[in-house]
């Protein structure tokens, strides 16, 4: 069985917290005679093998971040995919994304471990941003309702698949920023990031305004010293993560006010849960249990 090698104790908070909604989620879909008649997907576009693996052996988890992973954590734990399977009451139909075609081939093995549900699950090899951009664009969110679960490696997550998400009014978002393990480290200090690097910021926040938001004009040098204006970086990673939000309420009808902070073993900050409801009338309600459960 070939493992997805990736995360820690901080992995454990984010996917017991999504899996906590997914519970309520399917719950009201099943109990609730005005949500019955709705068609429910939950849809994992980063989704791995099903598998988890502690052991820090797999090459490109180890060149992105090798200090977030105990060398010595061992065994293999649930990934989210396999979590939203076991999920009762279950979603009608499962869209599971991955792109690398080892792990999309071990995702396949899921259909035999949950015969009763393999009609209701949909596995593609694709770059995620893409084919659920189009994925978006092709349902129809009249009779259709959906939870999104967007857990990359890093910044892999372009604003206009937020954007597209958003603009069906039927998509819960679960997503998780990559406050240190990615922004944190293109927003450099003294100066601003250097162009591929502010390219990359823009295209993950959707607009430049990050500019003045985390960097203000140095002081000109005086009283002889010669010298030019730069900026510097006047931003910690709670303004980081409070301007993410603030994005996100742009284009979402409610978003979460409290992301889950997900930390290493040193106390750094690697990600934030981040939650946003799509569907205007159901909003209040997603939001009140998502706010519960973050804060829990």
């Amino acid at each position: 069985m070939r493992k997805h090698d990736f995360g820690g104790s901080w992995t454990e908070e984010k996917l017991e917290r999504v899996r906590r909604n997914l519970v309520e989620y399917t719950k009201i879909f099943a109990k609730n005679p005005r949500a019955k008649w709705f068609t429910t997907y939950y849809v994992d576009a980063f989704a791995g093998t099903g598998y988890r693996s502690m052991a820090g052996r797999n090459g490109r988890q180890k060149s992105l971040f090798p200090e977030f992973v105990k060398s010595d954590a061992q065994g293999l734990l649930k990934g989210s995919a396999r979590i939203a399977l076991e999920i009762e009451p279950p979603f009608k139909h499962y869209l599971f994304i991955e792109q690398n075609p080892k792990y999309a081939c071990e995702l396949g093995k899921l259909k035999d471990e949950f015969p009763s549900k393999a009609e209701r699950v949909e596995l593609v090899h694709a770059e995620a941003n893409d084919y659920l951009m189009q994925w978006c664009k092709r349902m129809d969110w009249r009779s259709s309702r959906a939870v999104v679960f967007l857990d990359p490696y890093g910044m892999q997550v372009d604003w206009s698949l937020m954007e597209a998400i958003a603009a069906t009014r039927a998509i819960d978002l679960w997503l998780l920023f990559p406050l240190g393990v990615a922004v944190g480290r293109l927003l450099t200090k003294g100066k601003e990031p250097p162009p591929e690097w502010a390219g990359a910021l823009t295209k993950f926040f959707g607009c430049n305004d990050w500019k003045t938001a985390f960097y203000r004009p140095a002081a000109q040098q005086v009283l002889f010293k010669k010298g030019k204006s730069d900026s510097n970086r006047a931003v910690d990673f709670g303004k980081i993560g409070q301007f993410f939000v603030q994005r996100l309420k742009t284009i979402f009808p409610a978003v979460a006010e409290n992301p889950l902070p997900l930390m290493n073993s040193k106390g750094n900050p690697l990600y934030l849960l981040c939650f946003a409801a799509g569907n205007p009338k159901g909003a209040p309600t997603a939001l009140r249990i998502a706010d519960y459960i973050l804060k829990a």
